[in-house]
């Protein structure tokens, strides 16, 4: 699930912490890298737990209507079909999910305020409504959709879910957009043939994005003194010191991308890094570093330093 968008980001996080806390310990940093790596995966399992626990307060709400004194027809012989979602059913029993809230001890009941709102909202919706309004009874692929939709329209982008994220975690800040992409992506790779089974995605895709997180972040600090020199080659007509730390940070671990894995190309570097500097540093961040990374790939590749596209 960890893909190299967030490695890189979590990088730029852990470097600017090191330094501001005085580059004292590199192991201590790393372990900090992967721990804060191994958080962004506990987010995605407590996404996707999300979803359960809406449909558990749908079912309560449902319940506590049929225990009114003087209920009508329609609270004594509700409409089931949102809290009979198959797709739901599947999940909530899903092996490595249940394993996840067993081990981390992480559900939604202390949440239960938002949970209903959230919740409420969900059935006020379109989707909802016209997921509700077909009699006729919902394929597995008809439920799965659904939740995708509101995934996608409700919970992709919520403030008031933001915030309750970070209140519960300051590593989940920066890291629910991406996040939910991936939840996505695991709602439409379920198959109901699969049952408690289904996989979720791993926490890693494969050794080699782990080594890659590690090789990137050991190489930004210990040729520092490379990458620094090279950025002060390329802005003589600034004052390293005047330019903002962020920006350094970043053209450090971007030339030890462009400098240290070969099938990587530069301009995939380049691309990453400037977008990471619109989101943490300054307005005009992005096009200095592209302007400047730019020139010392060029200076590199006429000195024969760097031979790669």
């Amino acid at each position: 699930m960890i893909n190299r968008v967030l490695i890189r980001l979590k990088i730029v996080q852990i470097v600017y912490a090191y330094y501001q806390n005085g580059g004292k310990n590199l192991d201590t940093a790393e372990k900090e890298l992967f721990f804060s790596l191994s958080k962004a995966y506990d987010l995605y399992n407590y996404l996707l737990l999300l979803m359960v626990e809406i449909t558990r307060q749908a079912e309560r709400k449902l319940n506590a209507a049929k225990s009114k004194l003087l209920p009508t027809k329609e609270e004594l012989y509700p409409n089931m079909k949102f809290v009979a979602n198959r797709f739901i059913a599947q999940l909530e029993i899903n092996e490595q999910l249940q394993e996840f809230s067993e081990t981390q001890k992480k559900t939604w009941e202390n949440e239960s305020e938002f949970v209903k709102s959230l919740c409420e909202k969900i059935m006020a919706s379109d989707i909802y409504k016209e997921y509700m309004e077909n009699e006729s009874p919902s394929s597995y692929e008809e439920d799965r959709e659904l939740w995708r939709k509101i995934y996608k329209r409700i919970i992709f982008n919520n403030p008031e879910l933001d915030q309750v994220l970070e209140d519960q975690s300051l590593y989940w800040n920066d890291d629910k957009e991406i996040v939910d992409t991936f939840v996505l992506k695991t709602i439409k790779r379920f198959e109901e043939s699969n049952g408690s089974k289904q996989e979720l995605l791993p926490e890693f895709k494969d050794e080699e994005d782990q080594d890659f997180a590690r090789r990137l972040f050991r190489r930004t600090i210990l040729n520092a003194d490379y990458y620094r020199h090279l950025i002060s080659e390329n802005t003589r007509n600034w004052d390293l010191d005047r330019v903002a730390f962020m920006d350094v940070v970043i053209m450090q671990i971007a030339l030890a991308e462009i400098l240290s894995f070969p099938n990587i190309p530069v301009s995939v570097s380049l691309n990453e890094y400037v977008e990471i500097a619109k989101l943490y540093s300054t307005p005009k961040s992005g096009s200095f570093i592209n302007g400047t990374l730019d020139g010392i790939v060029n200076a590199l590749k006429k000195d024969n330093k760097l031979i790669k596209d």
